[in-house]
């Protein structure tokens, strides 16, 4: 049974989403800004009838996967040495190492990668003494600088979750003559899974929702977060901007739905 404020945790949260949808059902008048408590679909129908809101939904959608994918792949052979080859005073330090960028701030972070995109910077630098061409600011500018502030949130449950696994299958493997790729595929992987999608649920959702960083290093490109940004400020259209942000939440649905499909979140 929940806890009085897990209760009402849920209950201000559900609230907050149906308050939401219901906002996305109304418009605005065109000619005085106000809201029109009128029941209609425009909002969906301009959504997904005008092609550039089309395309800055799948890039919302591809960016987060993408940067889901990198995270993965950067956190698992951080966290296997961690768990299982470090001695346990670098194993503290490299945990030190992991969490000291969430004690940072967010903005200080993705202006760090700014100047690193920027014409001189380190990253423009290096592929200038390499030949090629700076990606500058972009959607790789955008990947990169998301991948960097939520790896952490990867590296941590594949941390716990190799944590949690006994070191006697590893010798029993190796006992049985498997060899370490042989290892790695058949009992680590398979073993780390709902790790993994644990990690994933925080990337991929706080990718998908996320404004900030695509206004400092993403150029000229938008994410929902910033069609929801703009709607909400400049224009004053909330019904739209409501319209808009319910993407997110149903794509998250959607993953979450397939997540527990597969069966992985039982193992959480």
């Amino acid at each position: 049974m929940l806890s009085p404020p897990m209760l009402w945790l849920g209950v201000a949260y559900l609230g907050a989403l149906a308050a939401l949808f219901i906002t996305a059902l109304w418009t605005q008048n065109g000619f005085t800004g106000l809201i029109e408590r009128n029941w209609t679909l425009d909002n969906f129908r301009t959504l997904f009838t005008v092609d550039v809101y089309r395309t800055i939904a799948l890039r919302t959608i591809g960016v987060a996967l993408l940067v889901t994918v990198i995270d993965a792949l950067v956190a698992f052979p951080i966290a296997l040495y961690m768990s299982k080859v470090a001695g346990p005073g670098l194993r503290r330090f490299l945990l030190v190492a992991v969490l000291m960028p969430l004690w940072a701030s967010y903005l200080v972070k993705a202006y760090a990668w700014r100047g690193m995109f920027s014409e001189g910077g380190l990253v423009s630098s290096a592929f200038e003494a390499v030949g090629l061409k700076s990606p500058g600011y972009g959607l790789a500018a955008t990947v990169v600088t998301l991948a960097y502030l939520w790896l952490p949130y990867m590296v941590l449950p594949i941390y716990a979750g190799l944590e949690r696994l006994p070191d006697s299958l590893l010798e029993a493997s190796a006992d049985l003559g498997g060899r370490t790729t042989q290892t790695l595929r058949r009992v680590i992987l398979p073993m780390i899974v709902p790790a993994v999608v644990a990690g994933s649920i925080f990337t991929f959702s706080l990718s998908l929702g996320d404004y900030i960083a695509v206004r400092i290093v993403g150029g000229t490109n938008q994410l929902l977060g910033n069609v929801v940004y703009d709607n909400v400020g400049a224009a004053n259209n909330l019904p739209f901007a409501a319209a808009v942000a319910t993407v997110p939440v149903v794509v998250m649905v959607g993953y979450l739905a397939a997540v527990r499909r597969s069966g992985a979140m039982e193992s959480l």
